[in-house]
């Protein structure tokens, strides 16, 4: 007479069963959605000994960058995804150049900071900077600019102009709310997220040249100490109301002019600050070259090279608001002005809104249409609206 099984082995024996049959039925139909096509996790990018973000070069580049509609690959989009955008305040001063991180900006925007010397703000979301400097104070027109990028844009920066007046950028990131939750700021925050290096540059330079960061270091204080990833404390993703450019394919090569040269000064008499950018149109972009001197990113050891640049006559002014030698400026960011674009060796009249501090900066050519920009970096220079561009 056979001897009975236990119930407990009868029971693990059902429960096995019934798991292959789940695990089988769910693949079928898991594979069956996706097209029979087996979806795996993206791979996470390695970091080098300074934190510096390694993605995969070989990986297939299909995904397109919101900010300035680069390609890049599954595995970055995967990662730049989960934070919002950063904005940085690099400074121009002689000293400080050259700079740290100026070509990984997906979107960099110039002006005078205060007697004839430009300042940018260098907006970082699709690609990592291993070092950013030297990073300096806050200017209200690039607090304007920066507010584009969600109800919650981060913003980094050393101080800032705070004289009672127009151009009191840090009054007025404390209204906007953003002080303690968005706002970077060295001075509130400092060692580790920010370092001061007298030596990167191999040179000695004053200590206000020597503050630097990185987009790693930032975009973790911002997340580990603020609560701050691609939402923002209200649980808002910072892109439900942004407003992306449009973007085309490259002119064909037969179709680029051979040369083109843009130059221009902020201010006369400020050599040390004039702009020109020299058109290639192996690469199709324009080499930067400031005060005469090839513009280099000192991460990288080259030339900084936009994709498109576009100049945006706003009207420029001093604040008077007290401060030593009226050397803050202000610039007339809301509202409509005339631009020109470059792209593709072309010269593009265009015209410019913003219709407040948080609207997006749209850039338009005399039919009204919107400017289609080539995929990569976008270079804004703002100058007052009676500045000569020569180009040739």
């Amino acid at each position: 007479m056979p001897t009975k099984k236990p119930m407990n082995v009868k029971i693990l024996a059902i429960a096995v069963g019934v798991y292959i049959v789940a695990a089988i039925v769910s693949f079928l139909v898991f594979n069956n959605l996706s097209g029979g096509t087996a979806i795996t996790p993206v791979a996470q990018p390695k970091k080098t000994a300074n934190g510096k973000l390694l993605f995969d070069p070989e990986l297939p580049k299909t995904e397109s960058c919101p900010i300035n509609g680069a390609m890049y690959s599954k595995q970055q989009k995967a990662w730049w995804e989960k934070h919002a955008p950063l904005g940085v305040m690099i400074e121009n001063h002689l000293e400080a150049r050259p700079q740290s991180g100026l070509s990984s900006a997906d979107i960099v925007y110039e002006a005078v900071a205060e007697g004839g010397i430009t300042r940018f703000l260098a907006i970082f979301y699709c690609q990592d900077a291993e070092f950013i400097g030297p990073v300096r104070s806050a200017r209200t027109y690039f607090v304007d600019m920066v507010s584009e990028y969600g109800p919650s844009p981060l913003y980094a920066h050393v101080g800032g102009a705070n004289t009672p007046g127009p151009a009191n950028a840090l009054g007025q990131i404390s209204d906007y709310g953003w002080a303690g939750v968005n706002d970077l700021n060295q001075f509130s925050i400092g060692f580790p997220v920010y370092v001061r290096d007298y030596d990167r540059l191999g040179r000695t330079v004053a200590t206000e040249h020597t503050v630097y960061s990185s987009t790693t270091k930032l975009w973790d204080y911002a997340s580990k100490s603020r609560k701050l990833t691609s939402k923002n404390t209200e649980g808002e993703e910072w892109n439900t109301d942004y407003i992306s450019y449009k973007f085309k394919a490259d002119a064909a090569s037969s179709a680029r002019p051979k040369s083109q040269s843009v130059g221009f000064n902020f201010w006369n008499g400020y050599g040390d600050y004039a702009v020109s950018y020299t058109y290639d149109p192996v690469s199709n972009t324009y080499k930067r070259t400031n005060g005469g001197t090839a513009h280099k990113d000192l991460n990288t050891k080259a030339q900084l090279s936009p994709k498109n640049v576009v100049v945006l006559y706003m009207k420029e002014s001093r604040a008077n608001d007290g401060y030593e030698g009226n050397l803050h400026m202000i610039y007339g960011t809301k509202g409509t002005g005339n631009a020109t674009v470059f792209r593709d060796g072309e010269e593009i009249d265009a015209t410019w809104s913003k219709k407040n501090r948080t609207s997006h900066l749209f850039i338009k050519d005399k039919r009204g249409q919107d400017i289609e920009f080539n995929k990569g970096q976008i270079w804004f220079e703002i100058v007052a609206p009676d500045t000569t561009v020569t180009v040739k």
